[in-house]
């Protein structure tokens, strides 16, 4: 038997459910995050639990109770017998009414697991059509208002890609739909700076505090140049760590997966807990 942590303690997965008032089902309002689970232990728990709460300051939530949180997610963990899986953590607004004005409920939140894939050895990348916009109200939080990203995750996959990546109105590279990005230019890393509306990846920021990575401004046309100054990228996530970009509409990335690449996906796999 599976069980979640729904509301204020352990459930069925199967008896599981939440109000059709509640805002979070009603509107996306509501914060994440997904984390890996290894050896029965989450990886990186603390840093998802600070980001869990700068989203929900971010979108005006009620002070989050970290403590709760931290026990349900402990809770479906043990509960399961869980030794490698993806965890997600919601936290939503809890009940409203059926329009954009917040209720008087508290947050409601939900600890839910499932089997952690093993990521594919690339990725292959379609830019978007559609920019982030690095000035809107939601840049840079994870919130469960995702259709844009549903959207363009499935317009990628009709174009064989794996992953969509975004440019921002600016027209600089931003972040993919689920992920950071980091390019190799001359030897060196770079990746987009938070100014530009891409979330602060809990495996990005470990990677910057381990590497030399420069973070500013890139222009999209990096990608968009078959045989330019590219020569390696990679995509970061809590879910596939470090994986090498293949391919980027069509054209392929020179180096796949290059020296710089490797040497960083092999940095941060030696941090899994390993027994």
């Amino acid at each position: 038997m599976s069980v979640v942590w729904v509301g204020d303690g352990l459930i069925d997965a199967n008896k599981a459910c939440i109000s059709v008032f509640d805002h979070g089902f009603l509107t996306g309002d509501g914060v994440f995050e997904s984390l890996a689970v290894h050896k029965g232990k989450p990886f990186a728990l603390d840093s998802h639990l600070a980001r869990l709460v700068r989203s929900a300051e971010g979108i005006g939530l009620e002070p989050i109770d970290v403590d709760l949180v931290r026990q349900a997610l402990m809770a479906v963990v043990e509960a399961n017998q869980l030794s490698e899986a993806a965890v997600r953590i919601t936290v939503t607004a809890g009940e409203g009414p059926l329009s954009s004005p917040r209720g008087v409920s508290k947050p409601l939140v939900i600890v839910a697991h499932t089997q952690l894939l093993i990521p594919k050895d690339a990725s292959r990348v379609a830019i978007a059509p559609w920019p982030r916009n690095e000035r809107g109200v939601l840049a840079g939080l994870k919130t469960t208002s995702y259709a844009e990203n549903v959207v363009s995750s499935a317009w990628a996959r009709q174009r064989g890609a794996d992953e969509a990546v975004f440019l921002n109105t600016a027209g600089n590279l931003c972040e993919g739909t689920g992920s950071n990005i980091f390019v190799v230019i001359g030897g060196e890393i770079l990746t987009p700076p938070l100014s530009s509306g891409c979330l602060a990846g809990v495996i990005r920021d470990l990677v910057i505090s381990r590497h030399p990575v420069r973070q500013e401004d890139i222009p999209g046309s990096i990608l968009q140049t078959t045989g330019g100054e590219l020569e390696e990228a990679f995509l970061t996530s809590s879910l596939r760590y470090v994986q090498p970009i293949s391919s980027i509409d069509g054209w392929e990335v020179p180096r796949c997966p290059g020296e710089v690449t490797e040497r960083i996906r092999k940095d941060i796999i030696s941090l899994i807990p390993q027994d």
